[in-house]
C-alpha cells in the first residue's frame, strides 16, 4: 500500500531523513518510535502528501504521489489519505458532525450523504449522543474520536496518525489505541502510527525505530 525509497530531507544545513525505505502493507499497523528530532513527523509528513522531500520515491496504492502537483495532490490527499494529529485541529464553531462533514463536503459528496455517512462513523466510535455537541463541550478523549471519524469519512486507503494519544490519560490512552484497531478491522486501512507511547507500539503489526534520520534495524514482512 506504501512503498517509500530513498527519502531525503533537509532543512537548511540539517538533514533530517538520510535515505529512508519505508514499506506497509494493506490493512498493516505500523508504529514509528524514536527520540525527539529523529524524523518521525517529517517521515510522516512526506509520507501524507505534505511535505515534498529532495530526494527518493514515493506510491501510495499504487500512484507515484510525487508526480502530483495542485489540485491533482489535493485530490489524491482528501481521498486517499486520512489523518489524526496530537492537537485536534476541530473547527470550534461546528458541531462534531459537522467537523466530520467537512472532507466529504470538500470531496463533492452531498451534504445529506456526508451528514449520513459522519452520524454512522460517530457511532461507531461511540459518540452518537453528542453529535451536536461543539468541541468545547467534548472531553479530550471526544475530540480524537470525532478526528478519527473525520479522517476516515471518505473511506481513504490509509491513515496517518501522529502522537494520536500523547494528550491524553492513560485510561482514555488504551481506549483510543483500541479505536484504531477496531476501525481498522471494519475499514480496512493502513495505518501508520508515530508514538513515543511503548504500550501502543507494541500492539501494532510492525513496529520501527528511528535515530537520526534512518530506521534502526529495519525489516519489512507482509501481514
Amino acid at each position: 500500500m506504501i512503498r517509500a525509497e530513498n527519502i531525503i530531507k533537509s532543512f537548511g544545513s540539517l538533514q533530517v531523513l538520510r535515505g529512508i525505505d519505508f514499506y506497509a502493507a494493506p490493512s498493516e499497523v505500523v508504529a514509528i518510535m524514536g527520540a525527539s528530532g529523529a524524523g518521525k513527523s517529517t517521515l510522516l509528513q512526506i509520507l501524507g502528501t505534505l511535505s515534498h522531500p529532495e530526494g527518493g520515491s514515493l506510491t501510495i496504492a499504487g500512484k507515484d504521489v510525487l508526480s502530483l502537483k495542485g489540485d491533482a495532490l489535493s485530490a489524491f490527499r482528501n481521498k486517499q489519505i486520512g489523518f489524526v494529529f496530537q492537537a485536534h485541529h476541530l473547527l470550534p464553531e461546528f458541531t462534531a458532525v459537522e467537523n466530520v462533514m467537512i472532507p466529504a463536503l470538500i470531496a463533492g459528496v452531498k451534504e445529506k450523504e456526508a451528514r449520513a455517512r459522519a452520524l454512522e462513523l460517530l457511532s461507531e466510535v461511540g459518540l452518537s449522543a453528542r453529535s451536536e455537541h461543539k468541541p468545547s463541550q467534548l472531553s479530550g478523549g471526544e475530540q480524537q474520536r470525532v478526528a478519527i471519524a473525520r479522517a476516515l469519512i471518505n473511506q481513504p486507503s490509509v491513515l496517518f496518525a501522529d502522537e494520536p494519544s500523547g494528550n491524553l490519560d492513560s485510561a482514555t490512552k488504551a481506549e483510543i489505541h483500541k479505536l484504531f484497531f477496531e476501525m481498522r478491522e471494519r475499514h480496512g486501512q493502513t495505518i501508520v502510527i508515530v508514538t513515543h507511547d511503548p504500550d501502543l507500539a507494541k500492539i501494532c503489526d510492525r513496529s520501527l525505530f528511528m535515530r537520526d534520520g534512518k530506521f534502526e534495524d529495519f525489516s519489512f514482512s507482509t501481514i
